[in-house]
């Protein structure tokens, strides 16, 4: 079940659009040893605009998702890849489809 989320979305600092989107494709596999994280996705937007979406079954899955690999390496790298701060937001899941599941 997916009760709530997390939308995050990023800025590129000019020339290390790419720097996001690999960092962003690397992320995948620490996500995947991740128990709670239910969907996970990482998006382009526009040229210089990333983001993150993902899912979890309740917060105590999201803060731990939030404190975890991800979380980290988006802080240690922020500063190195990012024009501004992440822009992080928890929301609620109202709805959802999810292969092998019904809300």
């Amino acid at each position: 079940m997916v009760n709530v989320a997390l939308s995050v979305v990023v800025h590129a600092k000019p020339g290390k659009e790419q720097d996001v989107a690999d960092f962003l494709r690397s992320a995948r596999p620490i996500v995947e040893q991740e128990e709670g994280t239910q969907a996970w996705f990482a998006l382009q937007f526009d040229a210089s605009t990333f983001g993150i979406f993902d899912v979890f079954p309740d917060d105590e899955a999201r803060q731990t998702h939030l404190s975890g690999g991800v979380g980290q390496a988006l802080a240690a790298q922020g500063d190195d890849l990012f024009s501004t701060e992440p822009s992080i937001q928890n929301v609620d899941v109202i709805a959802y489809k999810l292969p092998g599941e019904t809300a």
